[in-house]
């Protein structure tokens, strides 16, 4: 996952630089984790799921936290963002400052 969302992150940069002319904005939104169906395959879920509200600065809840993602999405959709391009905006709690230790232990 690390290598797409890489890939991601950049092509989000690059049609920001190239679509702004235009007055288009690009940007993503990176959100903590989610009970979903698709989160059931993803390989390790459960163990970044049990781990994610502890190490969140702000914390964090798998179900409750879908309003927060949903608000930060209707934000970057809005004109109070209308000067935001190129970024990937972390709706997690924090998380992403802190993260997860690379071994168990």
């Amino acid at each position: 996952m690390g290598v797409c969302k890489s890939a991601l992150e950049a092509s989000v940069r690059y049609l920001a630089r190239d679509l702004g002319s235009l007055g288009v904005r690009v940007n993503s939104l990176s959100a903590g984790p989610q009970n979903t169906t698709a989160a059931t395959k993803i390989p390790g879920f459960d163990r970044i799921a049990a781990h994610w509200d502890g190490r969140s600065p702000l914390g964090w809840d798998l179900n409750k936290d879908r309003e927060a993602v949903a608000d930060s999405v209707i934000y970057l959709l809005s004109d109070l963002s209308r000067k935001v391009t190129g970024e990937i905006h972390h709706v997690d709690g924090g998380f992403h400052s802190v993260s997860l230790p690379i071994k168990e232990g």
